[in-house]
């Protein structure tokens, strides 16, 4: 992780860490002494892919630096249920008011790349690619992207800035896909251009403008497996749309070369983890 990125992570945990404590956490302080100390344990209450380790140490760690934090597995291995995860020591104080943040983070990381890992598992004998999309919760495409990446999957553009994808709505307004991909490089910028096509006509009018990507739309298998055939590798393809753990598998044997998932990350299904105290 770069030191950029590091800092928004921290500036995530901080927005987390107010919205939880705000003036205080008034549970701990009321009913544990300052100078107790405790130790606990994140314990898999599921088996799957874990993620956010390093997202919960920080957490603890921007309470107070003298929290110790030991993770026990690795970020992307595979737990079964009742495996330890980490361990932490330090002060009730410094420790419980941070425990549901970090579990948070933690639960709907491991979550997304659980389920990433099973779409790339379903794919594996193919050349498909599983990518995410930008359907990510407000404020933690950061972090959802990276639990993506732990569960085996790539990212595709992280905004609206760093690569072209002309959809649906831009070639309505522009008044054509031809239309939007001129105006587009009469900036002169050096951009990576995607059109999103819905059928095989506008597959053919994308082709012969040389763009990097065509994004396939909701198509059948069938008219994924002739739009494959029609571009015979001149450029890269990404099917999206309605994609599931059912048919992911049959999307890939077309040969398209990218897979995008939204629900990776806009449905995801946080995995249980539990936090507990040793007695």
């Amino acid at each position: 992780m770069n030191k950029k990125d590091l800092n928004k992570i921290k500036n995530i945990i901080k927005t987390a860490l107010k919205e939880d404590i705000g003036s205080g956490d008034i549970t701990t302080k009321w009913t544990i002494p300052s100078n107790v100390y405790i130790e606990g344990e994140f314990i898999a209450k599921d088996e799957g892919i874990i993620g956010g380790l390093e997202v919960a140490k920080e957490t603890f760690k921007l309470l107070s630096s003298k929290t110790k934090f030991l993770p026990l597995v690795k970020e992307g291995t595979y737990v079964k249920k009742g495996t330890i995860l980490a361990r932490v020591k330090g002060r009730a104080h410094d420790i419980l008011p941070a425990e549901r943040t970090a579990l948070n983070f933690m639960q709907r990381m491991s979550g997304i790349a659980t389920a990433t890992k099973a779409y790339v598992q379903a794919v594996k004998n193919t050349k498909a690619i599983i990518m995410d999309t930008r359907k990510t919760a407000p404020g933690l495409r950061l972090l959802d992207k990276w639990a993506v990446r732990i569960g085996g999957g790539k990212n595709h553009r992280f905004g609206l800035f760093d690569m072209v994808l002309i959809k649906e709505n831009h070639i309505e307004s522009a008044g054509g896909i031809t239309n939007a991909v001129k105006r587009v490089r009469q900036k002169g910028k050096k951009v990576e251009i995607e059109v999103e096509v819905k059928n095989l006509d506008e597959l053919r009018e994308a082709l012969e403008l040389n763009v990097n990507r065509i994004l396939l739309d909701n198509m059948t298998i069938e008219q994924l497996r002739e739009a494959v055939s029609i571009t015979n590798g001149k450029v890269k393809l990404e099917a999206s749309g309605n994609i599931t753990l059912k048919n992911v598998a049959e999307i890939a044997s077309t040969g398209v070369d990218m897979i995008s998932i939204g629900s990776l990350t806009h449905s995801v299904k946080a995995l249980d983890i539990s936090f507990l105290v040793k007695k």
